[in-house]
């Protein structure tokens, strides 16, 4: 729905005009990322390294459009009570995979501009220039050329 599709657009685009390593995965999972995160809490081997997880925000303090890092620990309470369409994982799940598992896990958020009342594809101008932004910087990541997406 509008810019909350910012997520599956950075996806599609690095899988579309990226060149991604053999190590490196970018999957939508859609409203199933709780069930990946759980997948990899149990696994005992082919666990990956670094998860970065994709994610529209809605904050006061933020501009539209705006490309951000958060952490675990740090997610707004209005989205560690989410339990909407794509189900963000809860703050717990994120912090036992990373002390459990080892696991890094990186959040990439992008400020919203427009979420439409009824359900209809397409992102604003201002989230279509931050999807760029979200790949560009998580290929600075994975390239190493960045400590910090």
């Amino acid at each position: 729905m509008g810019d909350d599709g910012y997520g599956p657009a950075v996806v599609d685009e690095l899988n579309a005009h990226y060149d991604l390593s053999d190590d490196v995965l970018a999957v939508d999972v859609g409203t199933c990322v709780r069930e990946y995160l759980f997948d990899y809490l149990l696994m005992e081997e082919g666990r990956p390294e670094q998860i970065i997880i994709l994610d529209a925000v809605d904050l006061p303090d933020r501009k539209p459009g705006e490309v951000f890092q958060i952490f675990p620990d740090t997610i707004p309470a209005k989205k560690i009570h989410d339990f909407s369409l794509h189900q963000f994982p809860t703050v717990n799940l994120l912090q036992e995979l990373e002390e459990n598992t080892g696991i890094r896990i990186s959040i990439l958020a992008a400020q919203i501009e427009f979420i439409p009342d009824e359900i209809q594809p397409g992102l604003s101008p201002t989230m279509t220039i931050a999807v760029t932004q979200a790949c560009e910087q998580v290929m600075k990541f994975i390239n190493n050329k960045a400590k910090d997406l």
